[in-house]
């Protein structure tokens, strides 16, 4: 199942290496005719043997002896050709990867419920940290390094790859390289509570141009021109109980607990897919989490005015 932009794309907007999505999916097809061919073949089988069968009188049975080269050749010689020539091409298609030389590392660690996403392209000026939107370069290699930090979670972005788990204490490698440049969404595809509906991904897959000049802005500490209102909820953010779990790179806002908001603004959607990004959904998020994500960590803050809660929804707004 394809969720949000990715629904008009063909699946060879991506591929393995090379043609390695190509050639996976011709070897699918392949099994699948040569079980079909199988199949009619033993049905061809038991039909002639049945037929054979009326010919004969009720309540004898034959005995005499037949040739049974048939059995050898048909049942047994057959099999082992087709299964092993069927084994050889298997091995040969799942050996092909995505050669690690220029390859963009992302380390995507999933939560209860959301995706953190964190770079490194060889330099420390080039390893910074993100969630839920997932900017990968067109025709460059990419390799996805897959874990949780809780419950099994699994990846899947339809486009992108197949379904790859990401389990505790362990961490599973998917290499990908995308063709043409689009926006797509995939989602958790492993039950992992009770918002697993709820953690969605979105991929971003642009020229090397755009993927260069996103990288430098995502790894700048969060600069923004404030007004007064976004200033006053800078205040109230940095200072109140928003920090203790959210990092700003760029302020004194260094919680290590939720996605990092450094430039949230600038992001398709909010809470992990569950909202598109404006400014009535992150003032709504803000203020009552729970009604639209129930059970998500982030607690319904009360503590907060009116006034208070928009100078909040400003400040994270301009987060870009």
């Amino acid at each position: 199942m394809l969720y949000g932009a990715g629904c008009a794309t063909p699946l060879s907007t991506f591929s393995h290496a090379s043609d390695a999505a190509e050639r996976t999916a011709t070897l699918s097809w392949l099994m699948v005719a040569v079980s079909t061919a199988i199949f009619i073949l033993v049905c061809v089988v038991m039909v002639a043997a049945i037929a054979r069968g009326k010919g004969s009188e009720r309540g004898i049975v034959g005995l005499e002896e037949r040739g049974r080269g048939w059995l050898l050749w048909g049942g047994l010689v057959l099999h082992v050709v087709v299964l092993s020539l069927v084994s050889v091409i298997a091995v040969r298609v799942m050996r092909q990867r995505i050669p690690a030389e220029n390859a963009v590392t992302i380390l995507v660690t999933g939560h209860q419920w959301w995706w953190q996403l964190d770079y490194d392209l060889g330099s420390a000026q080039t390893r910074f940290r993100t969630a839920n939107e997932l900017h990968v370069p067109v025709g460059r290699p990419v390799l996805l390094k897959l874990t949780t930090s809780d419950v099994i979670h699994s990846f899947w972005v339809p486009s992108l790859a197949g379904k790859m788990d990401l389990l505790p204490g362990d961490t599973n490698e998917l290499r990908v390289e995308a063709r043409r440049a689009g926006t797509f969404t995939g989602a958790c595809a492993e039950y992992c509570g009770a918002q697993h509906a709820h953690m969605a991904i979105t991929v971003v897959a642009e020229d090397s141009a755009s993927f260069a000049r996103w990288v430098t802005a995502e790894a700048a500490p969060s600069v923004s021109s404030l007004d007064s209102t976004a200033a006053a909820g800078q205040q109230l953010f940095t200072k109140g109980v928003c920090a203790t779990c959210h990092t700003v790179r760029g302020t004194d806002a260094r919680g290590p607990v939720g996605p990092d908001l450094t430039h949230v603004g600038s992001r398709l959607t909010i809470a992990a897919g569950s909202l598109t990004n404006s400014f009535g959904a992150i003032e709504g998020w803000i203020a009552d989490p729970q009604a639209i994500k129930p059970g998500a960590a982030m607690p319904t803050l009360n503590a907060y005015s009116g006034p208070e809660l928009r100078a909040l929804a400003a400040y994270v707004a301009n987060l870009r």
